[in-house]
């Protein structure tokens, strides 16, 4: 293991993280708001990959920066290629973002939706002490959405659904 070789790979290493990163900061900035938006599973692969290529263009010598700048272009350039067929087709849509489920319907937990999703009831309580409540009988609604997150919707008065819940298949009330 070497701890040091020389000082231009230093150099090296600090001026190509500097024109590197700044190259990202602009591809990501050109991209427009969607590409820092809060991530899907989408989102958080080509964001590991965005990572990866960085790193490795920062610390392999192997690699010229112009090459490595247009490894993260092209990785950008495909997210917003599918982010911009997201709005226009249902499929690509149903298969980058998947359905929402309902996990928890008036109060009672569905076991099967939250076994599919690997939910324990302890995520439920969870979520709905975030949400300022204590006990599963006081949510309307829990739904796991697109991109993780358990939204919870409380009971309307008289205990009744407000909202309509649009969620994905068999367990949809």
């Amino acid at each position: 293991m070497t701890w040091f070789d020389d000082w231009s790979g230093v150099l090296r290493v600090l001026v190509t993280a500097a024109l590197a990163y700044g190259a990202l900061v602009a591809i990501l900035r050109s991209s427009g708001k969607r590409s820092l938006a809060q991530l899907n599973q989408f989102d958080w692969v080509v964001t590991v990959a965005l990572g990866s290529t960085l790193a490795t263009v920062i610390l392999s010598p192997d690699v010229p920066l112009l090459e490595g700048v247009a490894a993260l272009g092209a990785l950008v350039a495909l997210q917003f290629l599918v982010t911009w067929s997201e709005v226009r087709s249902e499929l690509v849509t149903k298969v980058v973002r998947g359905d929402p489920r309902l996990v928890l319907h008036e109060g009672r937990p569905l076991r099967d939706a939250m076994r599919r999703e690997r939910l324990t009831e302890r995520d439920l309580l969870q979520a709905l002490r975030r949400h300022g409540l204590a006990r599963l009988e006081e949510a309307g609604a829990v739904v796991l959405e697109t991109n993780g997150n358990l939204t919870v919707l409380e009971r309307a008065t008289g205990g009744v659904l407000a909202p309509t819940v649009e969620v994905d298949g068999d367990d949809a009330v």
